[in-house]
């Protein structure tokens, strides 16, 4: 039949192709005794590596779910491709040319294929454009952070056109159409037509494990774009951004000879920990490091609690000083036990994130950032220390009530003892009450850890997080009827007063993952696709909820929407302002007015500032 690639061919690829390197861009393999491998299932979650590869014969099999093949079977199940798209891929890793049946070509059996090529397309251009007039904003831009030429060859950054249609007239030109260019990403779609997504921005390339292109990171330049900071590619058929990590392409090598893994907050922050040496490190993409992030971190660390494996591997986070980098640590604190690495924070100094360290102080500088990364447990008990006074015996109990569910999550008892005693030390308490506390709180009967992919519905899906599931107290009331309001009633809240609003403490976890999304797709408040691009955002397992806070009812009469919206706004930033006054009455009570007046008087200011503002705010 026209267009079947010829079975000669099929076979011949395959004995060519080394099955243990295709899998490899994917999973970490070690050695299992003759001609075997083995690693981390890509197919099912585990702890201990059950999956098995023979380069020799060409095939793998799992022993924990059962899943095996052949090298285009394994590559049809992990990036979703036709039969005949993984024999071609293949051939073009070898540079083996093809032969089809009667001169045809193999028909594309889906699109996959042309939103690759069109993303690959895209980079080639960007790239180009980097090195045009228009661009010199883009290479000033890098060239202040330390970013030569040869760096954004590299990484291949490139620069998008501040035009609605340059890119659009680009790949249409080569043959893309319109709807292809949309489903990639690569345009937008308005009411007056398609239009290009990126525009007058720095353009990162985000690849996927195994180097395609398959999304752009893009940062705006100028003070006229009224878009948010980083815009990124939405979901695709090809990108997913809940499992995307960029610079993976780059580190899986190092991460997988290290097992080490450094995990930094932005594009520029990768670029500079690479050209400092530390080749291990990745970062989301526009998103949390969640538990998709982490089932993809730990094939490729090969995280496993097998003996044979070696030493346990690490797992380094870096987090910005400010409170978005606490909100951060916290989140990861959560994800913590999933890894069977041990996890450990570094703490850039003077609020500076990597890329700023290193322009700053130098490559040996950031090395020693790194370096200097403290323990997880260590690093989230002092913060909740921080937190309190010290100096009183009601702060030292109030840390030790927050600290002690820390520290009684540790499942090594060694450990969990070790930071027992130090934390009593830390507090000046005695160490058998410490202990007594731990063990008073901490679960009476082992619990088995939580799954890696979080938890699962009957049907092996992630079970949707529910409204009907948020706790009923009034502070968690609050940010509910917030998120309803700026995704109901968009209209009635200026963009001001929303951008402020989701730039509030969320206490609960599953809100401020919404508020995050809410952030993420800002740019289209209040367009007719708010609510649709803010569940985009959002991570799958809170769609539902999404849904359901755009749609609840609200307690309120449709004559009086307006002021409900102001007053449940006004609510939300009132708390701020008291979240924020009490840490500035706080530190005052530390400071010292003789020792340090001017951080006194600033303090002084900072308040008479916030009293103002909530003067003002009530006024309204």
């Amino acid at each position: 039949m026209a267009g079947k690639i010829k079975r000669s061919d099929i076979d011949e690829v395959r004995t060519r192709i080394n099955i243990a390197d295709v899998v490899g861009d994917y999973v970490t393999l070690k050695s299992a005794g003759a001609g075997s491998m083995k690693g981390l299932c890509p197919f099912h979650d585990e702890r201990s590596p059950s999956f098995h590869v023979r380069p020799q014969a060409g095939f793998y099999h799992c022993f924990g779910c059962g899943e095996g093949g052949d090298v285009y079977s394994f590559l049809q199940k992990m990036d979703h491709l036709s039969f005949q798209e993984s024999v071609e891929r293949l051939a073009g890793k070898l540079g083996y040319a093809l032969h089809y049946e009667e001169g045809g070509q193999a028909p594309d059996t889906s699109n996959r294929a042309r939103l690759l090529e069109a993303n690959g397309a895209a980079e080639k251009y960007f790239r180009e454009q980097l090195l045009t007039a228009e661009a010199e904003v883009g290479r000033k831009f890098l060239g202040e952070r330390g970013f030569d030429a040869l760096a954004a060859e590299k990484f291949g950054v490139g620069y998008a056109p501040n035009s609605f249609d340059s890119l659009s007239k680009y790949l249409t030109g080569k043959g893309f159409t319109l709807p292809e260019l949309i489903e990639a990403g690569l345009l937008s779609q308005g009411d007056r037509g398609s239009y290009d997504r990126f525009r007058g921005r720095l353009v990162w390339p985000i690849r996927d494990v195994s180097g395609q292109t398959i999304g752009f990171g893009a940062r705006k330049l100028r003070d006229d774009d009224q878009g948010p900071k980083y815009l990124n590619t939405p979901e695709t058929p090809v990108y997913h951004k809940s499992r995307v990590l960029y610079g993976l392409d780059l580190a899986k090598r190092d991460i997988s000879r290290n097992r080490q893994v450094v995990i930094v907050e932005g594009y520029t922050d990768v670029m500079a920990c690479h050209l400092a040496g530390i080749t291990t490190a990745i970062a989301t993409c526009g998103t949390a490091f969640g538990s998709d992030h982490i089932t993809v971190v730990r094939r490729v660390l090969g995280d496993s609690d097998d003996p044979s494996q070696g030493a346990r591997g690490e797992v380094i986070f870096t987090f910005d000083p400010d409170e978005a980098g606490q909100k951060a640590a916290s989140r990861a604190f959560v994800e913590e036990s999933r890894f069977v690495a041990q996890t450990f924070v570094a703490v850039p100094p003077e609020g500076l994130d990597p890329c700023d360290v290193r322009i700053q102080r130098g490559d040996e500088a950031l090395r020693e950032v790194i370096a200097l990364r403290r323990p997880m447990y260590e690093f989230m008990i002092k913060q909740v220390m921080n937190s309190c006074d010290l100096n009183t015996v009601e702060g030292r109990g109030q840390a030790l009530k927050m600290a002690t569910p820390i520290v009684g999550k540790i499942r090594d008892r060694v450990i969990r003892d070790g930071y027992a005693r130090e934390l009593a030390g830390w507090l000046g308490m005695n160490p058998d009450d410490v202990a007594r506390e731990i063990r008073t709180t901490a679960p009476r009967t082992p619990t088995a850890p939580p799954p890696i992919s979080g938890d699962a519905s009957p049907g092996g899906q992630e079970a949707p997080y529910q409204m009907a599931s948020l706790s009923k107290d009034p502070v968690t009331a609050l940010e509910r009827d917030g998120l309803m309001v700026l995704l109901q009633h968009p209209d009635m809240v200026p963009l001001e007063r929303a951008t402020a609003v989701l730039a509030t403490q969320y206490s609960h976890g599953a809100l401020a993952l919404v508020r995050d999304a809410m952030i993420s797709a800002l740019e289209y408040y209040p367009t007719p696709q708010w609510v649709a691009k803010v569940t985009e955002e959002t991570p799958s397992a809170l769609s539902t909820l999404v849904g359901q806070l755009a749609v609840g009812p609200l307690p309120e009469q449709a004559h009086q929407a307006a002021r409900y919206c102001e007053g449940v706004t006004s609510s939300l930033l009132d708390r701020e302002l008291l979240r924020k006054k009490a840490e500035v009455l706080s530190a005052l009570q530390r400071s010292d007015p003789t020792g340090d007046p001017d951080n006194y008087r600033a303090l002084q200011e900072s308040l008479v500032h916030l009293e103002r503002d909530r003067r003002e705010l009530r006024e309204e």
